[in-house]
């Protein structure tokens, strides 16, 4: 396993098989990992392909495992990084946190992918 995150608020692995491991822990642990769940499984219902999939979610350990997106993206110009982060509007979540350290790219398609929704916006749903 190889550690690719370790702040006060999380610490993220990635297993040999591919898979996300990220433990919440620091102010407000709980909130950010039951949110995170809940952004999660919206964006699986709604049909976002460009997220992490969430396959564990473990409230006891404060521990969810997720598919990887890809690469972290070390350079991405302006115009696109806010393409990016604005194509998840349409699938009524707004991620709040606009940085390339929570974009990857999935080389796989060629398909750049937003991560780490621990502070994302649901937004209201249009009567």
């Amino acid at each position: 396993m190889l550690q690719v995150k370790d702040t006060l608020r999380s610490t993220v692995n990635l297993t040999f098989d591919g898979r996300v491991i990220k433990a919440y822990h620091g102010p407000d642990a709980q909130t950010r990992f039951d949110h995170e769940v809940r952004v999660l499984r919206l964006l699986e219902e709604r049909g976002c392909g460009f997220v992490p999939r969430l396959l564990e979610a473990d409230p006891k350990l404060l521990r969810i495992v997720t598919t990887n997106c890809g690469a972290r993206v070390e350079r991405i110009d302006d115009a696109r990084l806010i393409e990016v982060f604005a194509e998840l509007e349409a699938y009524g979540v707004q991620h709040d946190d606009i940085n390339i350290r929570n974009i990857t790219y999935r080389q796989s398609d060629g398909r750049f992918c937003l991560i780490d929704f621990e502070f994302a916006t649901i937004l209201p749903t249009p009567a």
